[in-house]
């Protein structure tokens, strides 16, 4: 079957499991010093790039804040640890593989992050291009990053499912004119974002399902 779509994935919290293990190891690192880092303040972070997640924490806790110094240590501690990743990830990759539909990443994390975890699960070779957070200007819900990510696989926005968990990614692709498929992670949506997906799903594996089903 030919299928004259494209597919542009986030990374953390839909091929990782790894905004939950970032809130714990983040928030345990604030305890050890004496810091009170509310869950709240972190998941207004979620989908950000570090400058705009940087500026959060600024505005919640002080511009003395160490943003810097626990970000590195939370980096360097998961990077160490390993992230698990999340329930359906390599079947769907196996089947765009197959089907040789074209794939994409759109990650607010740093490209080297990006780079370090996908080549350690094995999955690095799955993408035709991976568009980062440190190669844009403007973060999400501005969609640059997905028009980035289009471009650079040749493809029509409107020929692009995106596979976002976070509110800004779905409204980035809303905004894009791309076809937003949500599978919620730490965060469930409300009625209003809803209404911007085309679907919702509870995993990797109902989205690969619907993709199966689309005839492009």
């Amino acid at each position: 079957m030919y299928h004259d779509y494209a597919v542009i994935f986030d990374m953390d919290g839909v091929i990782f499991d790894s905004e939950r293990a970032y809130i714990e190891v983040f928030r345990r690192f604030c305890a050890r010093d004496g810091i009170d880092c509310d869950e709240a303040t972190c998941l207004k972070a979620i989908g950000s790039t570090r400058e705009n997640t940087r500026r959060i924490f600024l505005d919640a806790y002080g511009e003395d804040f160490p943003f810097d110094s626990y970000y590195s240590e939370c980096r360097d501690s998961l990077a160490e640890s390993g992230v698990d990743l999340k329930p359906g990830v390599r079947e769907i990759f196996a089947y765009l593989s197959e089907a040789h539909i074209p794939t994409a990443l759109a990650s607010s994390t740093s490209r080297a992050s990006v780079v370090r975890m996908l080549t350690d699960a094995g999955l690095i070779d799955y993408f035709d291009a991976i568009i980062c957070g440190d190669m844009i200007t403007r973060s999400k819900p501005d969609p640059e990053i997905f028009f980035t990510a289009a471009a650079a696989i040749e493809k029509e926005p409107a020929r692009c499912f995106v596979i976002e968990d976070s509110f800004n990614g779905i409204r980035a692709a809303h905004a894009a004119g791309m076809r937003p498929l949500m599978v919620p992670d730490l965060l469930q949506p409300d009625e209003a974002l809803r209404a911007l997906c085309e679907e919702v799903f509870p995993s990797l594996d109902e989205v690969r399902e619907y993709l199966m089903r689309n005839q492009g």
